[in-house]
């Protein structure tokens, strides 16, 4: 059991897993050989991004709507959401008949606005950050009576979180390490509820953005403090600040909070897109980030990590994907001057060819003060298969004379 000082107990996780029984699917545990390879222990993932929805938020935002007085679902609710929850409560609202207002920043990607419409709940978007989004729908339950559905700061929500816990422990009963992206800290709290009630032992992580970190702030200074100035690709774990239910279980329950960068992200989203054939966003693969950046480095098998959502918009994938392949040495991009006659822009592709690599784009740059007249600058991006490759490429091709250009 948990310690009766926290808001959360096994048996508040068990009664939440029965409540959702039949609502939720119980997602699919993989075995990651290629992630299990560069660990250097067995990696198992856990797809929330295959769960209703395309995240784990419907576990939480059914488990405290269902709850609800008649009174209650009346006067329908309201969440503040970048996208994930903003569905979440949607489908409960839908699958209940709770009508549903979701305040959603602007810029949030539009595969979650059109999903979120979609499930019948009410959009209107406002700020840039879910922070923004939760006064405005704090302002909307003073107004009307409607019931808001934090997306973290609720006990109901992380019990509800906390059944992908259970299914974890059921799913791979020997588990020692279990990594876990995280926001405003719904999820980790309720994993670490209900895995640590039970298997005190296994050590448990989470992993924030670099660039929306609030958490080791947070710790560090013993309670939830603000993080300013967020500026990460990882909207669903873009929370300013940590709530106090999550937070309190976070302090006493985790074992480790770890940050990753934005390169690393985009790495491991085009790791999992590659080698597990799975779609996640940027948030959900931040658990996978942090285990690619321990490659080599002891951690206590088996591991898993939770793929906490895959909902992201195909145009932010196609420019992640390009962003991880620069990343990890497979997209490289330069600008060189040669003379502005016939053959040398064919002789710099061959030479680009001599060492297999595969020329994407060719821009002409032929204005410019310090260009002469019978000079052309060539810009070039190229796809090589990883960091030697690219070394390989431009070893070469400074050997033939070409004075590289950077930036």
């Amino acid at each position: 059991m948990a310690s009766p000082l926290l808001s959360v107990s096994l048996d508040d996780v068990h009664a939440a897993q029965d409540l959702l029984s039949g609502v939720v699917r119980p997602t699919p545990l993989e075995y990651s050989r290629a992630l299990s390879d560069r660990v250097g222990s067995e990696v198992y993932l856990k797809c929330e991004n295959l769960q209703r929805a395309g995240s784990f938020k419907i576990r939480g935002a059914y488990t405290r709507m269902a709850r609800l007085s008649d009174e209650e679902k009346a006067r329908g609710v309201v969440a503040a959401s970048a996208g994930n929850h903003a569905q979440g409560v949607a489908l409960a609202g839908q699958l209940l008949g709770i009508d549903v207002k979701v305040y959603m920043p602007h810029g949030a990607p539009m595969p979650k606005l059109i999903a979120t419409q979609a499930y019948g709940a009410t959009i209107e978007q406002v700020g840039t950050t879910i922070d923004e989004c939760l006064v405005q729908a704090r302002a909307w339950e003073a107004e009307t009576g409607a019931v808001l559905i934090h997306p973290f700061d609720h006990h109901d929500i992380v019990a509800g979180q906390g059944t992908a816990g259970l299914e974890i422990l059921d799913q791979c009963p020997d588990v020692k390490t279990i990594v876990v992206s995280t926001g405003g800290g719904g999820l980790l709290a309720g994993i670490s509820v209900a895995v640590k009630a039970a298997r005190p032992d296994v050590r448990i992580i989470g992993v924030q953005a670099e660039q929306a970190a609030a958490y080791p702030l947070s710790l560090a200074a013993g309670k939830p403090v603000a993080f300013e100035n967020m500026q990460t690709m990882a909207d669903g774990i873009a929370v300013g600040m940590p709530g106090d239910v999550p937070y309190a279980l976070v302090r006493e329950l985790v074992d480790g909070m770890e940050t990753v960068t934005e390169e690393e992200l985009s790495r491991a989203l085009l790791f999992v897109l590659e080698r597990a054939k799975l779609v996640v966003e940027p948030a959900g693969a931040a658990a996978v980030a942090h285990l690619l950046g321990r490659a080599g480095q002891h951690l206590d098998g088996p591991v898993v990590a939770v793929l906490s959502g895959g909902n992201i918009d195909p145009i932010l994938l196609l420019r992640i994907i390009r962003h991880g392949m620069a990343a990890a040495g497979r997209y490289l991009q330069f600008r060189v001057r040669v003379s502005d006659r016939p053959g040398h822009l064919a002789r710099l592709l061959a030479d680009c060819a001599a060492v297999d690599a595969n020329v994407l784009e060719v821009e002409h740059i032929r204005t410019g003060t310090t260009i002469t007249v019978d000079e052309v600058e060539i810009g070039l991006q190229l796809e090589t298969r990883g960091q030697q490759h690219c070394e390989e490429v431009l070893r070469t091709l400074r050997g033939k004379g070409y004075q590289l250009k950077f930036g």
